[in-house]
């Protein structure tokens, strides 16, 4: 998942895109409005896949950030997470009311600017391979009720523990992308990586059996796993 950081310090910076990069994004830090601007032309970067989410500090040298906030919702619909120091309800309501998605107040926990980040990504999810809508995903013979938590193959209906569900859920709105454990557990179990290894792999395994369909979560090696979207 790319990410665009907005942000002018060069160690605040660093040091979230190492924790960002450690949760499975791929981070690209713009220091100014003009260059945040710049990197979400549509022309920017045509090989690499669009921004997910654009994290905007809004204590920014060139310009102020809630002006870069209605320029960015001018180019794109990209989900943007607000980050300031300003805590009053006003600024939070200024911030929304210009097309904001979500605001976060420093100093925060990097914990829930994670789910936030994974949230607001959730709620702009485009379609890639199979048709979906805000309440439900069909990834070929696969049918996945988010409402209602209910999943079915061929009409068939599967029972799927809590986790399962949320596990399959995560992978299958963004088939063929490459969720990293970290990530993964970050987003499912609402922890850190350390010790709940074995859970994923119990879970993955759990799924390709339930399911019936070995192949619809791909194992990648190293780094965690993807959905392979099945033929229709």
């Amino acid at each position: 998942m790319r990410l665009l950081l907005v942000e002018d310090d060069d160690h605040v910076a660093a040091a979230l895109s190492a924790v960002l990069a450690r949760h499975g994004f791929d981070v690209v830090h713009a220091r100014s409005g003009e260059e945040a601007l710049r990197a979400l032309l549509p022309d920017a970067a045509p090989a690499r896949a669009p921004f997910a989410v654009v994290l905007l500090d809004l204590g920014l040298p060139d310009q102020d950030g809630y002006e870069v906030c209605g320029k960015i919702r001018k180019l794109t619909s990209t989900p943007v997470i607000m980050v300031t120091a300003r805590a009053d309800v006003r600024s939070r309501i200024h911030g929304l009311n210009l097309g904001a998605d979500d605001y976060v107040v420093k100093p925060y926990d990097t914990g829930e600017l994670l789910a936030r980040i994974h949230a607001v990504s959730r709620r702009t999810v485009p379609d890639e391979g199979g048709a979906s809508t805000d309440s439900d995903l069909r990834l070929g013979p696969v049918h996945i009720e988010l409402p209602t938590r209910r999943v079915s193959v061929d009409g068939v209906a599967v029972q799927l523990t809590r986790k399962e569900f949320d596990l399959l859920a995560l992978l299958a709105q963004r088939p063929g992308v490459v969720f990293r454990r970290e990530q993964i557990i970050s987003e499912v179990w609402r922890t850190s990586w350390e010790g709940t290894g074995r859970t994923l792999e119990v879970h993955v395994a759990s799924l390709r059996s339930k399911l019936r369909m070995p192949a619809l979560i791909e194992t990648v090696r190293g780094v965690g796993y993807r959905l392979v979207a099945p033929a229709s």
